[in-house]
């Protein structure tokens, strides 16, 4: 159990924090932009959240979302702990994760009807939110390939999850847009 009594620490006054296994490290370092992204993407995804419980037609997706949310403050915890100084209950994601992601991008999928056009972001504003957590989510796996470039360690789920988390995100706009009867925006070029 995590017990915070103080959120200020004022390790961080001097542009360094301290990785989960005690490694002090720059804020800029790729690591800490990685998973501040996903941070910022878990926030954006709670937004989204927050919009979709307000719905009844939605309650499906909210659910989906608040479990997103909970699996993307597991890859922050996993992308903030070295490999090498995991303990076996760090919390991760996991291969079982992205296949659930697939199985509910399929299930989406089966209402929709195929592409016929480049989609904008937009077709309401859950829709539109959705979008925008996906653009975060790009950016966050973005993050992630140049990690591994640079020669960090990662498990090997942190790639394939956010890859396949930014198409459930682009479906579920998709999907979400096609339940409350909203138009998609198509590209005209």
């Amino acid at each position: 159990m995590v017990r915070i009594n103080r959120v200020y620490t004022r390790t961080g006054d001097k542009g360094s924090t301290r990785l989960a296994g005690g490694q002090t490290i720059s804020k800029s370092h790729i690591r800490i932009e990685a998973y501040g992204t996903i941070d910022e993407l878990n926030a954006f995804v709670g937004w989204c959240a927050t919009a979709a419980g307000q719905n009844s037609q939605l309650t499906k997706i909210h659910q989906q979302l608040l479990s997103i949310q909970q699996e993307l403050f597991n890859l922050g915890s996993q992308l903030a702990v070295l490999p090498e100084d995991r303990r076996e209950n760090t919390p991760m994601v996991t291969q079982a994760n992205i296949e659930r992601l697939e199985k509910e991008m399929d299930e989406m999928n089966e209402r929709l009807s195929p592409l016929t056009s480049f989609i904008l972001p937009g077709g309401g504003e859950i829709a539109a939110r959705l979008h925008i957590a996906r653009t975060i989510c790009r950016r966050a796996e973005r993050l992630l390939v140049h990690m591994v470039e640079t020669g960090e360690t990662l498990d090997g789920t942190e790639i394939p999850y956010v890859n396949r988390l930014s198409d459930w995100l682009f479906v579920a706009a998709r999907y979400v847009a096609h339940v409350l009867g909203e138009a998609e925006v198509l590209w005209q070029p």
